[in-house]
């Protein structure tokens, strides 16, 4: 794919299963595809810590919204918006709105 071909990415629980330190190239990818000015939303599992649990599938990892926020940042993202959800009996939420520099 041609750099800054795409107007926007959705990465809805996309990157759940990758493993942390890979999560930067991913970003820089995503800016890296992004035209100047696009978007990406971003979905994930919020926590309190980096931390790696069972799921379904395969093993995921919570995030904590404000560790992601600055992987996204140090990608050439600006955050636009932040959102947490928890819901009862449920794992809690997290997503994040950024524009590409």
């Amino acid at each position: 794919m041609e750099d800054g071909a795409l107007g926007g990415i959705l990465s809805w629980y996309s990157v759940i299963h990758t493993n942390p330190v890979e999560i930067p190239t991913v970003l820089d990818e995503f800016a890296r595809a992004l035209r100047p000015g696009g978007s990406l939303l971003i979905g994930f599992f919020h926590g309190e810590k980096i931390q790696l649990f069972d799921h379904a599938i395969a093993p995921a990892w919570f995030w904590p919204i404000e560790a992601l926020a600055g992987l996204c940042e140090n990608a050439q993202f600006e955050i636009m918006e932040t959102h947490t959800r928890a819901d009862v009996g449920k794992r809690p939420h997290g997503a994040i709105i950024a524009r590409r520099f």
